[in-house]
């Protein structure tokens, strides 16, 4: 491996990056383990395309602070598989069986769902190697998919936030960028709360309508296969149109840096309240203030799913899941923008700070920092 993968190594990590290659299924797929002081690293698989090194390890990092803001037992990591996430079943079988018999002895990981992935998935690294979270009902497990642990985290994000803005919860319009597992659920809830959803975009199209959409139609619709473009009260245009809905809280749900430099100022909303995992660019990020913009950063906004995989995999019930994501997303949101305004800093930065102090303190009780010498690539 190139002396440049180091780069991306600094005190935390990432101690272990393993390529994994299955030439007879064709697999390709890299797990980046971050950090695991506080325990094992727990974090999803994601499968796509046009996945990266470098997004793996951004995304692993993200799950070592999103782990440890929440207050969980467990370090940060991430699988990343080369392939289209609607491939065959059977061939998303083949791949994921293949994965896990690969990363069998690989204790340091913890299999856990991610976009392209689901609890059907992890039933079949289940029947492989038994290291995993979020399995389907029928195995015991928490189907965060089903409950909509991440949605209902970051209703509980928003609703703290207002309480910065120039704005209520209440009668506050809101839209959707990818509205899929996470995002339906946070319309789900956010609607619950009295907030109206104007606009939602998924990969085929945008849906926009500024006196209200039905969300249990959206959802009915995305159910039977179709698009959210598909609904017939409203105004349909293009995926990245989205982005030009002028409301007061905009939820970017999907994909990694979907906003940046160059979209920034298409942006027109007061609060953003991030559902995806490293949604927008740091440049982009560090002008948001600037624009007038506040935002409740990923893993401090969206740790409902995690939280719930890793109450799962110590043996909570699905009461006791949802009473603690919102506890400590509401929590933890409070902490972050209350520091950062105290402080005059960056939502991010504030919540970085946070999250760091938590796993040098974790780090500090082991003989090496990472049960490691340092970073190690094979």
């Amino acid at each position: 491996m190139s002396d440049n993968m180091f780069r991306f190594a600094d005190e935390f990590g990432p101690l272990k990056v393993i390529h994994v290659y299955e030439p007879s299924v064709n697999l390709k797929a890299i797990l980046v383990v971050d950090n695991i002081a506080k325990g094992p690293s727990l974090g999803g698989v994601r499968i796509a395309s046009d996945v990266s090194t470098e997004e793996c390890f951004r995304l692993a990092r993200s799950m070592t602070m999103k782990n440890a803001a929440a207050g969980l037992p467990h370090g940060g990591g991430k699988v990343v598989v080369y392939g289209d996430p609607k491939m065959p079943k059977a061939k998303k079988e083949q791949l994921l069986r293949a994965l896990a018999s690969a990363l069998r002895t690989e204790e340091s990981y913890v299999f856990a769902p991610d976009m392209g992935t689901n609890e059907e998935c992890m039933a079949w690294i289940r029947d492989e190697i038994g290291r995993v979270v979020a399995l389907p009902r029928e195995l015991g497990g928490i189907p965060l998919d089903e409950i909509g642990a991440t949605g209902w985290g970051l209703s509980h994000a928003a609703d703290v936030a207002t309480k910065y803005c120039d704005f209520e919860l209440t009668g506050a319009s809101f839209a959707i960028q990818g509205f899929g597992a996470v995002g339906k659920h946070a319309a789900r809830f956010l609607t619950k709360k009295g907030a109206v959803l104007i606009a939602a975009s998924d990969s085929c199209g945008t849906i926009k309508n500024t006196g209200g959409l039905d969300v249990n139609e959206l959802i009915q619709l995305k159910t039977q296969g179709k698009s959210v473009a598909d609904y017939p009260d409203g105004e349909s245009l293009d995926r990245d149109a989205i982005i030009d809905v002028a409301c007061d809280i905009w939820i970017p749900a999907a994909r990694p840096d979907v906003i940046n430099e160059d979209n920034l100022d298409r942006l027109k909303t007061k609060l953003m309240v991030q559902g995806a995992n490293i949604p927008v660019t740091h440049a982009a990020e560090n002008r948001m203030s600037q624009k007038g913009i506040l935002y409740v950063p990923d893993f401090i906004a969206n740790a409902g799913g995690v939280i719930c995989a890793a109450m799962e995999y110590h043996g909570a019930n699905e009461g006791a899941v949802l009473a603690s994501v919102e506890e400590k997303v509401r929590r933890n949101t409070e902490l972050v923008l209350t520091r950062a305004k105290a402080e005059n800093i960056e939502p991010r930065q504030a919540a970085n700070e946070m999250a760091m102090e938590r796993v040098r303190k974790a780090m500090s009780f082991r003989r090496f920092s990472t049960f490691s010498m340092g970073p190690h690539f094979t």
